[in-house]
């Protein structure tokens, strides 16, 4: 080999230990300053937490339920009683149900519920199947003294709705579901990244994410303090260790509850979303639920999943109406 040729190969991998000694610097540049983000985000979360807990304004009231504090809220003075409850990892049923029973309490009473991990109520360490879930809720209701009401809820509530008429169908006298799960729609045994969500909202990366993107609530009817308080609450109480187990024993839940349906001469009337192109058998599936009832009635709603949100004053219209022209049992 010559001379030249041994200087060129030492020039270039001279040239190469250099572009090496370059990108190494690059990326612990980056690793760094991930780190430090990282770092950052999440003290800021801690400090905040800590602060906006103090700024939460307490609702409703306490019901002692196996022994740890359920959050209810009873709004009205209507003879008949509406038994509200959420969807799934509603931070703030109370607050995200307001602008619907400010259309309601004018004819009914209405009693929010709070499960545990939701809202202002308790967590708890026992699993979230749904006959937990229904037992603690009907707790909550005796000892509202509540014997007799409508059963209204949204998405994730259809499917303990199901177990809960079974369970007492003495006290239901009809069902209202808004979006409403229906126990047999497929899709419901896939594995959600719980960790991942847990690791999101305790990083402090949930906080980041929302005060980079614009408030959905903004564009809503929402009066300013709700807003702020339904965030406040959200920072608080998402993806907390009972919401995480509810999530994990969805698959199950949907599973054990697939062949429920409702009592025939159970009044019952449905809000369907129109429009959810990532379930084209929406509509269908909520047809032949409607179809149990011999006083069933579907009303399909372009809007988001959380159809109350927007289509608030529609809702109380339609149930009101629907209320008076059916024969309750």
């Amino acid at each position: 080999m010559r001379v030249e040729e041994i200087v060129e190969m030492k020039q270039t991998e001279k040239k190469r230990g250099k572009k090496r000694k370059l990108f190494l610097k690059i990326f612990g540049g980056i690793i760094a300053a991930l780190v430090l983000f990282m770092g950052i985000v999440f003290v800021i979360n801690v400090i905040s937490n800590g602060m906006e807990k103090k700024k939460i304004e307490s609702y409703g009231q306490y019901v002692q339920v196996d022994g740890k504090n359920m959050n209810v809220s009873i709004q009205g003075n209507g003879e008949q009683t509406i038994v509200l409850l959420p969807g799934q990892g509603t931070p703030s049923p109370v607050l995200d149900f307001k602008l619907l029973i400010d259309q309601l309490t004018s004819d009914y009473k209405v009693v929010t519920i709070e499960p545990f991990g939701y809202g202002l109520s308790d967590r708890t360490d026992k699993e979230r199947t749904s006959e937990n879930i229904v037992s603690e809720i009907h707790e909550a209701v005796e000892q509202l003294g509540l014997d007799r009401y409508i059963l209204m809820g949204h998405s994730i509530a259809g499917l303990y709705s199901a177990s809960y008429v079974k369970d007492y169908p003495d006290e239901v006298i009809a069902f209202i579901g808004i979006d409403s799960s229906v126990p047999n729609q497929p899709g419901m045994d896939v594995k959600l990244p719980l960790k991942s969500m847990q690791f999101l909202q305790t990083s402090g990366l949930m906080r980041f994410l929302k005060n980079v993107n614009a408030d959905p609530y903004k564009s809503m009817d929402y009066d300013e303090h709700t807003i702020e308080q339904m965030n406040l609450i959200s920072n608080q109480v998402s993806s907390n260790s009972t919401l995480m187990n509810e999530l994990k024993n969805l698959g199950s839940n949907f599973k054990n509850a697939e062949k429920l349906t409702y009592p025939r001469d159970l009044p019952m009337l449905l809000f369907v979303q129109s429009n959810n192109t990532a379930n084209p058998n929406w509509i269908p599936l909520h047809e032949a639920q409607i179809k149990q009832s011999d006083q069933g009635k579907m009303i399909p709603m372009e809007g988001s999943h959380y159809l109350h949100h927007t289509k608030y004053k529609e809702i109380a219209a339609e149930f009101k109406a629907y209320m008076k022209s059916v024969q309750l049992k």
